[in-house]
């Protein structure tokens, strides 16, 4: 996952933004991306997020156009994940999958076939294999027949709710809905792994620290950003502006650490 973070300032270094200066992939907006096309899916148009060519672990938001047809391939070492954003796609002859669908596929699968009848447009991420972990068969699910449940009992999340996609209690890698509603308050605040996040809906305005000083931005619908490991965030100027479903990803799924404010590492950090 280092590697990817590595690639992905490459391959995002020369995309225009209007979005903050941040020395990491953050504040960036889908629509903004030139169309890529991903030589496993045929045909099919990518924003591509995060990612090598030359190793296929990428993080993108794809399209399938009508009466597509194809096959997710066999990945070696990487997992699949996919999330529907709009459309219905088809897996293998009878599981359809639409707004709000999500399937998970281990690596080492043998890949699964995949179309459109009317057009699609999915968040479509490959990743390489954690040996730590212990789901080892696909997971295919719509996440509407998940509840909302609040994130926690304190009275600084009261408002924020989630819906838990997948997690994996071996390597600790996890995926969940983020509801955000106006009013809800954030503290500052890092985590011990990397952070994928895709605004589903809403606006919503963003605060890193970046060398000690609070860098804020606003997303809106298909926003995106990745933050390395230990990169504090959060504070009095995060919030929602109009209620907000993020897809976040991490590599650990370890409670975020409280910080002391946005201010510069300490010598030897």
């Amino acid at each position: 996952m280092r590697l990817l973070l590595i690639s992905l300032v490459i391959v995002l270094a020369g995309c225009a933004s209007s979005g903050p200066d941040v020395p990491y992939p953050a504040f960036i907006q889908a629509d903004e991306l030139p169309d890529v096309f991903l030589a496993s899916l045929p045909g099919v148009r990518a924003k591509q997020f995060a990612g090598n060519p030359r190793t296929r672990r990428s993080s993108n938001r794809i399209v399938l156009p009508a009466n597509w047809s194809g096959s997710t391939g066999a990945s070696p070492g990487k997992s699949l994940e996919i999330y529907v954003l709009f459309g219905q796609v088809r897996l293998g002859n009878d599981l359809r999958l639409s707004q709000g669908g999500y399937a998970w596929f281990p690596a080492g699968f043998s890949g699964v076939n995949l179309s459109s009848d009317y057009g699609a447009e999915l968040l479509y991420f490959l990743d390489d294999a954690n040996s730590a972990s212990v789901i080892h068969t696909p997971v295919i699910y719509s996440s509407e027949v998940i509840e909302w449940q609040p994130l926690s009992a304190r009275a600084t999340d009261s408002g924020l709710m989630v819906k838990e996609l997948r997690h994996d209690r071996g390597s600790g890698a996890r995926t969940w809905l983020l509801q955000v509603t106006p009013g809800d308050t954030f503290s500052w605040q890092s985590r011990p792994g990397l952070l994928e996040g895709y605004l589903l809906s809403g606006r919503y305005r963003g605060t890193e620290c970046v060398a000690g000083k609070p860098v804020s931005g606003v997303y809106t619908e298909g926003g995106y950003f990745l933050r390395p490991a230990g990169n504090v965030h959060g504070g009095p100027r995060t919030a929602a502006l109009e209620p907000s479903v993020w897809l976040l990803r991490t590599t650990r799924a370890a409670a975020p650490v409280p910080a002391a404010g946005c201010r510069p590492a300490a010598a030897g950090d």
